[in-house]
């Protein structure tokens, strides 16, 4: 892992342990915790979190989890996951294999698994999968978006190892703070760790989910903040949507009065991130 990359993962730890200091799982969530969905089975981990008074099969949301591709895990997303939770869905939290030593495309390899897991295991955690949506944020929703397009758009599809699971339709995503066309994005470093190559010009396009989006693409919730330092990155995707005909809102969070970071919608703490978890909630329930 280079410098950069280790100085990064330092920095999130702190952030996060900061964040969530204090918080335990909610009474109203029974969680399924450390349930193995692939062949790594200190990486391919997952929980579910269901609300103890909800009816099934209810709607699901899978959270891909951000962090430059090179840190984080379930245990990082499990309260923010949680919150989503209560507002009235079975919410799967999962952990996928990082670069270095796992490049792309190993973290979509691993986010179709999921996918996959959650179909076959429908009945028995009450998954209504006629109702799938997905949340990413930063490099989750790098890995989303790209996922997206894999479902969506069959010559993208073909550049990748695997093929989806059968039945799978996406209703709707968010998409958070993300990254979306990195070919316009200068800072490469993390990326030298993410792809094998370190970063060649058909490889920055891959990963620039922005540029292969069709008009089958999932209606789509995206949004960014203005103290957010990938703020840039979201027309690109809202302009790509709109382009599509795809439905979708795009929103920027924060005003003159209030600054609002990258992620802020983790910090469950915040009146801020609740305000955009309920309307992203709110626009899934649209959906349905």
């Amino acid at each position: 892992m280079s410098l950069n990359s280790m100085i990064f993962c330092h920095m999130c730890k702190k952030a996060d342990t900061a964040r969530d200091e204090g918080l335990t799982t909610p009474e109203s969530i029974t969680r399924f915790d450390d349930i193995i969905y692939g062949s790594d089975f200190k990486w391919q981990i997952l929980d579910v979190y269901r609300p103890k008074d909800i009816v099934t099969p209810a709607p699901v949301i899978v959270s891909v989890h951000g962090g430059g591709w090179v840190y984080g895990d379930k245990g990082v997303y499990q309260y923010y996951c949680m919150d989503l939770a209560k507002r009235g869905f079975i919410v799967v939290n999962f952990s996928y294999r990082l670069a270095p030593k796992h490049r792309f495309p190993a973290q979509i390899i691993d986010t179709n698994t999921v996918f996959d897991w959650v179909i076959k295991n429908a009945d028995k955690y009450g998954f209504d999968t006629d109702n799938i949506f997905a949340v990413g944020d930063s490099a989750g929703a790098q890995i989303l978006a790209t996922y997206s397009c894999i479902l969506t758009n069959p010559e993208y599809a073909k550049e990748f190892p695997f093929e989806a699971p059968k039945g799978l339709k996406i209703k709707g995503v968010a998409l958070n703070c993300g990254l979306y066309n990195v070919e316009n994005n200068q800072n490469i470093s993390l990326f030298k760790d993410f792809l094998k190559d370190k970063g060649t010009p058909k490889e920055l396009s891959l990963i620039s989910p922005a540029k292969f989006v069709t008009n089958k693409f999932p209606p789509s919730f995206v949004m960014t903040a203005n103290g957010d330092e990938l703020k840039d990155q979201a027309p690109f995707m809202a302009e790509a949507l709109k382009k599509n005909n795809v439905k979708h809102v795009f929103k920027i969070y924060g005003d003159k009065k209030t600054t609002l970071y990258h992620v802020f919608h983790c910090n469950i703490k915040s009146p801020d991130a609740k305000k955009a978890n309920d309307d992203e909630c709110d626009f899934f329930k649209s959906l349905m």
